[in-house]
Order: C-alpha cells, then sequence, then structure tokens
C-alpha cells in the first residue's frame, strides 16, 4: 500500500513540475525590461532682503508634519545635514517652554509626531556670528515641497527644536533657524547613537535612479528687492539617471571622506587664492551662506575684515573644477579670517556660487559633483 500510494505521489509531482516548467516557459518569453523612473522635480522660493539685493536666500516649503498641515519656508542648505524645525505650531504651547519640552517617559505621540526624550544642539555660523538651537529627537511622516510638487518622507528622523540663542544672548523669534539641510553629514546627534541627516537620504527616486539630487542654476532674475519670495518650479531634481553620473555631464565629481560620526562631510580639498596669496584648505559650497564668503587664513589677522572690491578668488579643487569671483562694494562679499577666532576650519563659498553654477550630490556613492554653468 505505501509502495502504491507513493507512486501516486510522484505522479503528482512530476505532473506539478511539467506545469511549473510551461509556466515559466510562458513567463520568459513575457519578460520586460522594467522602466526607468523619471526624476521627481521640485522648486525653491527665492527672494532678496534688501533692494541692493547683496543679501539673498532659498527656501523650500514643508507642507506636512505629522498630522498637522503647515506651511514653513525652510532654509535649503548644502552646508549642513538634517531637518531642523520649531516645535512653535507644530506642538500645543503648553508642552513648549525654554529649557525644554514638557511629556513624561522615554517619549510622546503628538499631532502624529513622534518626540523624543533625546536632546541635543546644533551651533550655525561662527564664534562671533551665530546661533545655538537646542532641541529633541522627533519621527514623522513629513511632506517637503507644497501644491507645486512634492515628496513624501513616511518616518523621517528630525531635529524638533524648543529655542534657538544667538552668540549675544537673545533667544530668536519663532521659525527663525528652521533648515532643511540636504548634505550626508550628521551635524546632530544623540546618545542613543541616533542622527538626523538629509532627508533626501530617505527619498527613494524609483527603479534605474541613484538616490541624490542636482540643483540648477539659480540665476538673479527671480530674486526680487522686496522681501516678498518668488516661487521657482524644477530647480531641485530627485533622483540621478546614469547621465548625470556621467563624465560627459559636465559635472566634475569629487569623492566624500567619511569622518566617523560625522558623517560625509561636503567640504572638497582645494587650492584657494585670494589678491595673489595662495593656501591649501578644504572648501565648502554652502547654499545657506549669504551674502558673504569665508576665506580661512592662519596669517590673517585676528579681527575679520572684509577683502576690498575688486578682489579675485579662486577655489582649484584637487579633482579639477575651478571657481572664480571678482568682489564688488555690494556683491560677492568675502571676509577674510583667522581660524583660531572664527572656529572655523575650511573656506565657505556662499550663495552667490549657486547663481551661475550647478550643484550635485550623489547620496548613494558619496560623490559632490560641481558645474560651471
Amino acid at each position: 500500500m505505501k509502495k502504491k500510494y507513493y507512486s501516486k505521489v510522484l505522479s503528482v509531482i512530476s505532473g506539478v513540475f511539467l506545469i511549473l516548467a510551461f509556466a515559466a516557459s510562458c513567463k520568459k518569453d513575457k519578460t520586460t525590461t522594467p522602466t526607468v523612473a523619471t526624476p521627481t522635480k521640485l522648486g525653491l522660493y527665492e527672494f532678496g532682503a534688501d533692494a541692493t539685493l547683496n543679501y539673498r536666500q532659498i527656501q523650500i516649503n514643508v507642507s506636512k508634519v505629522g498630522t498637522q498641515t503647515v506651511s514653513y519656508g525652510m532654509v535649503f542648505d548644502t552646508g549642513s545635514g538634517g531637518m531642523v524645525l520649531d516645535a512653535q505650531g507644530i506642538l500645543p504651547a503648553s508642552m513648549i517652554t525654554t529649557s525644554g519640552f514638557v511629556f513624561t517617559g522615554d517619549s510622546a505621540v503628538v499631532n502624529g509626531i513622534t518626540i523624543t526624550s533625546q536632546k541635543s544642539s546644533v551651533t550655525y555660523g561662527s564664534n562671533t556670528s551665530g546661533a545655538t538651537v537646542y532641541g529633541n529627537l522627533a519621527y514623522a511622516p513629513v511632506t517637503i515641497g507644497d501644491v507645486n510638487g512634492n515628496i513624501l518622507v513616511k518616518r523621517l528622523p528630525f531635529f524638533l527644536y524648543y529655542k534657538a540663542v544667538n552668540v549675544g544672548g537673545t533667544t530668536a523669534t519663532a521659525h527663525d533657524f528652521d533648515v532643511m539641510g540636504v548634505a550626508p553629514i550628521y551635524d546632530i546627534t544623540f546618545n542613543n547613537g541616533v542622527f538626523v541627516t538629509s532627508p533626501f537620504s530617505s527619498f527613494d527616486p524609483g527603479i534605474g535612479l541613484t538616490r541624490g539630487f542636482k540643483m540648477a542654476a539659480l540665476g538673479t532674475s527671480n530674486f526680487s528687492g522686496n522681501g516678498y519670495s518668488t516661487f521657482v518650479p524644477g530647480v531641485i531634481t530627485l533622483g540621478l539617471t546614469d547621465a548625470d553620473l556621467s563624465s560627459s555631464s559636465g559635472f566634475t565629481q569629487h569623492q566624500l571622506v567619511n569622518y566617523p560620526g560625522t558623517g560625509y562631510y561636503p567640504i572638497i580639498s582645494s587650492t584657494i587664492t585670494y589678491n595673489g596669496k595662495t593656501l591649501t584648505a578644504n572648501a565648502l559650497f554652502d547654499s545657506g551662506t549669504a551674502p558673504y564668503s569665508y576665506i580661512e587664513d592662519s596669517t590673517a589677522p585676528a579681527t575679520a575684515a572684509l577683502l576690498a572690491a575688486n578682489s579675485t578668488v579662486k577655489a582649484a579643487t584637487t579633482s579639477g573644477f575651478n571657481y572664480t569671483y571678482t568682489t564688488t562694494a555690494t556683491d560677492y562679499l568675502t571676509y577674510l579670517e583667522n581660524p583660531k577666532t572664527s572656529g572655523n576650519d575650511f573656506c565657505i563659498f556662499g550663495l552667490n556660487y549657486f547663481l551661475n553654477n550647478e550643484y550635485m550630490l550623489d547620496l548613494k556613492n558619496y560623490k559632490l559633483g560641481l558645474k560651471n554653468n
């Protein structure tokens, strides 16, 4: 009996294998190559804060945090990593004090936002000009962009802050230091080992695209001098194609270095020349810094000073990219600093770089691309 039953089982199994083999052969005939996804476009808001336009800023909108529909313009910053957002208007006012958030336990969920007890701080600017922002690690679904185009990051770790204090001890007004840091660095870390970094690192661009973004040259025509912003569509392209990453794209690629505990800082080894003097330094191309650029020279006087108008500045990276500009009385303003006084150890080229040049960050392979427009 057992043998007879076994032979029937084998017969059934053999039949199944034949069916599966036939099905597999049919599937092979119908196999198609997956369609490469289309990159996602996001716009930026551009504005000039005064009539001379020597102070410009670019912002990206955040339209939803947790269950809260909001509209906050955040500085689009290639020089930092992580979303940094004021809790005002996000949490009930009763939860926010100058010494921290009011809740019990290790975490609390409010308006779809998980606030943890993990505290930290981040400092923007230098020893002589800047602010320190204090807050907690939080998680939430976040919509970056608005009705003009947006993406949803379903669970984004970010820095929710309760106060920002400048170097003079003055507390900043609400949302003054809202920043969308898009670099792959960890400016803010916590005792539990968690860090916040570029929200774009958490966005999957789709089949056939590399995680990262490129940024078109801004130009100057959309910066008004009346303090109002102008929405400019399609400045940011999320998802890099093979053509973007090829040598024929015009971008000069620079491999970023991993600094343990800090991530991949977007600084590039360069030769800096100003007024005929040459020095070797790391360079940061920082869209969040305006209206000034900064040259750090260990032989400079302790007191920072602006380079005179008509000064020529050049940065030549070790990968062969060259960026040159000439200062004027009102634009391309550049400070000469001593790093012992400023606390900075790299040169910063601010928003003016992005007016006429392009920028790319490959967040998979940690490469930074620069392109003369």
